[in-house]
């Protein structure tokens, strides 16, 4: 089994980024959660709110700018994630800093990218 992955700012949009990668990594075996109030649900999985996450899932995806970010950073940290990844577009480095002060492991790098090279690496 994969580890379970929330995909923060999922899109139902086939062309977005985040759609790509939530497709790819349950092609992969992950168990993917997609993160984003604004829909019901994304590629047929119900979209869970943040603070509904569970606590300590391995890995959490993102795809937010930083001003949609930085808010969240507090609230996520309280679901207690093996690891951030940060892709390109939401690696802040004030986004950075913020959730490494809150204690949480980030990894600058596209999920996509990991998964098609085969460096995506458990939590």
């Amino acid at each position: 089994m994969g580890e379970r992955v929330a995909v923060l700012g999922a899109s139902p949009k086939p062309e977005r980024y985040a759609n790509r990668a939530q497709r790819m990594l349950r092609s992969h075996g992950h168990v993917v959660i997609p993160v984003n109030p604004a829909f019901a649900a994304v590629e047929g999985l119900a979209t869970v709110p943040l603070e509904a996450l569970p606590v300590g899932l391995d890995t959490v995806t993102v795809y937010l700018g930083a001003r949609r970010m930085l808010p969240l950073v507090e609230q996520l940290a309280g679901r207690a994630p093996g690891r951030i990844i940060l892709n390109p577009g939401a690696d802040d480095p004030e986004v950075v800093r913020a959730l490494e002060a809150a204690g949480m492991r980030v990894q600058l790098a596209c999920t996509l990218v990991l998964l098609e090279s085969g460096r995506y690496e458990a939590a």
